[in-house]
């Protein structure tokens, strides 16, 4: 997958940039849906695609937290009950926001929560894998903020 970045941006105001996420979001704290905010959608795209993937997990392909497709390109923010927002499976299988729930005394570990803007729509609700495998051709910019998180 090519890297694509120019005026796409993503953030949170429940954290800072590779800040602590807040308890509440996490699996242990009550697995709240991070608040998301983006723009700067480029030319051409026709919606956005958001993952959550942490890569310090202890398993093969790291964890996915989250994926959501079908976000409409003039949302500033990720509201899931907006026509058309489909939310995939993470990695235990189920279509929802698992929070970070890293093994305790595995240290610090990094929530990447990725923007795709996409040159067309994604069918259906993908994993993260099959996504990115079967829609790579289709991201015309990506942009990411990290959260971190830990359980001692």
């Amino acid at each position: 997958m090519a890297l694509f970045i120019d005026r796409l941006r993503i953030g949170s105001p429940d954290f800072e940039e590779h800040g602590r996420i807040p308890f509440e979001l996490t699996a242990d704290g009550g697995n709240t849906v991070p608040r998301l905010e983006f723009s700067g959608a480029p030319e051409g795209a026709v919606e956005y695609a958001i993952v959550c993937h942490d890569p310090d997990a202890p398993l093969p392909d790291g964890f996915t937290h989250w994926v959501v497709y079908g976000v409409p390109l003039d949302a500033t923010s990720l509201d899931l009950s907006a026509p058309g927002v489909r939310v995939g499976p993470n990695g235990t299988g189920e279509a929802n926001w698992f929070g970070p729930m890293p093994p305790h005394g595995h240290g610090e570990h990094h929530y990447y929560f990725w923007v795709y803007a996409l040159r067309r729509p994604v069918e259906g609700a993908p994993s993260r894998e099959a996504f990115l495998a079967d829609y790579a051709d289709a991201i015309i910019e990506q942009a990411r903020t990290v959260g971190l998180s830990r359980r001692d």
